[in-house]
């Protein structure tokens, strides 16, 4: 005997789409975002002796170690700026990126705790880690302008109006940081490698990118295919507009937001997609 097919009375499913960034509902939730922040940043000094003096020590320390293994050994030009400065301009930016990135990757596998005990915007997460390293971005970049003051207070620099451009540079930072990075957090919650091969790729791409060495350095192809690479538009604009150095185009700019914006709607897709069913994978 068939029995009578049961029918729900009530269903309850996401309601929003895979491009749907929940903008609003994230600014309801200002305040984790603030707890967030706070908590990374007491975190990554928590029982340390130096504290968040450890922001100026990263960048000294590999920026002198660049200035002597890139610049006096391996003897790699700079376009006519002071080397330390040109070193500490590529250091700058790149502990922001890929702090970014290595934070915001981690956002399902890292909090998957967390995820599974109470319910708020999953974005919440990855926006705080870039909001957090904009902090350290901030001090950092304090150091570069006090040495970068001593330069062109002797004569050796010379800035432009591209100067300007820097708040929307550490804009399109943040965004590529944040696409990238959740699609990574997306699919490491099937492919556990993932998670190695970005920090052994993050690595690499440093060498792909305009850190060490000017893009005016690099051979016709070479040269060529750096233009495709979303963070080079950035680098080569900010140290021309602070050093007043380098190969730089808007259309080299204008090729780096259009790749990053593209891969932030790719992102945001696979995000949306994955946090729906991440729990049954993490």
């Amino acid at each position: 005997m068939n029995e009578p097919q049961q029918k729900w009375t009530e269903t309850i499913e996401a309601n929003h789409t895979l491009f749907d960034l929940k903008l609003k509902e994230v600014w309801k939730y200002k305040d984790l975002i603030y707890m967030f922040v706070k908590r990374d940043f007491i975190s990554s000094f928590k029982q340390t002796i130096l504290g968040p003096i450890w922001f100026f020590v990263n960048p000294i320390f590999t920026t002198f170690t660049y200035l002597i293994v890139f610049g006096k050994l391996a003897n790699l030009p700079t376009d006519g700026a002071p080397p330390l400065l040109f070193y500490l301009a590529g250091v700058t930016l790149w502990n922001y990126f890929s702090g970014a990135l290595i934070g915001t990757s981690n956002t399902f596998t890292g909090n998957a705790a967390i995820f599974g005990k109470v319910y708020f915007p999953r974005l919440v997460t990855p926006i705080s880690i870039v909001i957090s390293n904009l902090m350290r971005l901030g001090v950092q970049f304090l150091l570069f302008v006090l040495v970068w003051a001593y330069y062109l207070a002797i004569g050796e620099v010379h800035c432009n109006i591209w100067i300007l451009a820097t708040p929307f540079l550490v804009v399109l930072m943040a965004v590529f940081a944040l696409g990238v990075g959740m699609i990574f957090s997306s699919l490491t919650t099937k492919y556990k490698d993932l998670v190695m091969l970005l920090g052994f790729g993050i690595s690499l791409f440093m060498y792909a990118t305009p850190v060490i060495y000017p893009v005016s350095s690099l051979p016709g192809y070479f040269k060529k295919l750096a233009y495709y690479n979303p963070l080079t538009g950035i680098f080569e604009c900010f140290k021309y507009g602070w050093l007043g150095v380098g190969d730089f185009s808007p259309i080299m700019l204008g090729i780096s937001t259009i790749i990053i914006f593209a891969l932030l709607a790719i992102g945001v897709v696979v995000f949306n997609k994955v946090e729906k069913t991440f729990m049954d994978t993490v």
